[in-house]
């Protein structure tokens, strides 16, 4: 394996990196004092707007859809390097590139398994950053980590009509809240009674405007609302109708359909995390060369001078794992990958984690402040754990895995 980046992967990660510095780290800022404006926090910055036309005039766009028709044509090893330089900003780089959850899988999903009609409605307005989406999956009432335990009904209408009714409720529904979320893809029974658990479900395409349709309220995670994030919010369908036509794929491949989806996702946020933890890393290294305490920075303490190698150590470490992984999603794809998948979404979230939690202890009180962005970072590394699968269902199936050679 050569961990050597490509003309085309630099040439991107030097563009990438001189936006970051000139357009999008000057704007978080910005972005907060004009959200305090706003009539409604989930509407969209203006700054916002201004930084995604900056991105596509530059060709900073769509950069994680390896399908060179839609995307950027860019393998997972090359686009790497570049989501870990847009996890230093994960409030805005993603967003404002067109690379943001949950955008990026429900692009994927209709990218692979859309049909022609699916693709011109939908997915073209999603790539061209026009409209949002949500992804309709955990419930609230069910363990969800056991994706066969969903309880959401998609039936066809009894009235005769070529329809699917919908009957369910929903949380943590990704982006739901933004006023451009104009489509949900929603997994359902539509077997619930089938002899096969994993062909019980299906996904439908449901537009947010539909009757019986409601966005209940904005969960918080931490505390936090993620209103560039477009929130995540509890959804109500109430006997939903839609069209059969707006099936995603087949009857009963739901459950394959999410495994393709969540399995790009998981490396995206593996990539993120590594770039999160680098700025907790810089912002770590500048505050404890700048305060003094009991007599001397805070740099000449024993305890920081650890910290800061051991915070640097793991962070190689997990980096490699992550290319390795998106080298073998490229060269034997994601099932040849599925070891190494399950490493980096159980390792990756953890340790970044526990780097910010010693980059928030270095910045005393101003570290769970809004003043520096380690407390939301922190609240996003640590809902990994359990998002895209609790890190514990992925011990089980790894351990799993490996015994198997030896029973």
């Amino acid at each position: 394996m050569d961990f050597a980046f490509d003309a085309r992967t630099e040439e991107l990660r030097a563009k990438l990196l001189a936006f970051m510095d000139e357009y999008v780290y000057p704007a978080e800022a910005v972005a907060d004092e004009q959200r305090e404006r706003l009539a409604s926090p989930w509407e969209t910055v203006p700054v916002v707007e201004e930084l995604k036309a900056e991105a596509r005039r530059q060709g900073l766009w769509n950069l994680f859809l390896p399908d060179s028709e839609y995307g950027a044509g860019l393998t997972n090893l090359q686009y790497a390097p570049l989501a870990e330089i847009m996890g230093r900003s994960p409030q805005l780089a993603p967003t404002v590139t067109n690379c943001a959850a949950p955008d990026t899988g429900n692009m994927e999903v209709l990218t692979q398994f859309g049909d022609e009609r699916q693709r011109k409605q939908w997915l073209e307005p999603l790539l061209a950053g026009e409209i949002r989406s949500a992804f309709a999956m955990t419930e609230p009432e069910v363990a969800s980590s056991d994706a066969t335990n969903i309880t959401t009904h998609i039936e066809r209408a009894s009235d005769g009509t070529d329809e699917y009714v919908i009957t369910g409720r929903k949380w943590y529904i990704s982006g739901a809240m933004h006023p451009d979320c104009k489509i949900f893809i929603v997994m359902g029974k539509t077997d619930p009674d089938g002899a096969d658990i994993r062909r019980q479900q299906s996904m439908v395409l449901v537009p947010r405007d539909t009757p019986g349709v409601t966005v209940k309220r904005a969960m918080r995670v931490f505390g936090y609302e993620d209103h560039y994030h477009g929130g995540h919010a509890e959804v109500i369908f109430d006997h939903a109708r839609v069209p059969v036509s707006n099936l995603v794929g087949e009857e009963g491949g739901g459950f394959a359909i999410a495994q393709a989806r969540l399995g790009p996702g998981r490396i995206h946020h593996c990539m993120r995390l590594i770039g999160m933890a680098e700025r907790a890393i810089e912002l770590m290294c500048r505050r404890a060369v700048s305060r003094t305490a009991f007599g001397k920075a805070l740099a000449q303490q024993g305890v920081v001078h650890n910290w800061i190698a051991d915070a640097r150590v793991t962070v190689e470490q997990l980096r490699l794992l992550v290319l390795k992984t998106a080298w073998l999603m490229d060269t034997v794809g994601n099932r040849g990958a599925h070891t190494e998948i399950q490493s980096i979404k159980i390792a990756t979230p953890r340790a970044v984690v526990d780097i910010l939690d010693r980059a928030i202890q270095l910045h005393g009180a101003g570290g769970v402040s809004q003043d520096f962005p380690l407390a939301e970072l922190y609240a996003g590394a640590r809902t990994l754990m359990i998002a895209d699968g609790p890190d514990e269902v992925h011990q089980r199936s790894l351990a799993r895995r490996e015994l198997k050679r030896y029973v």
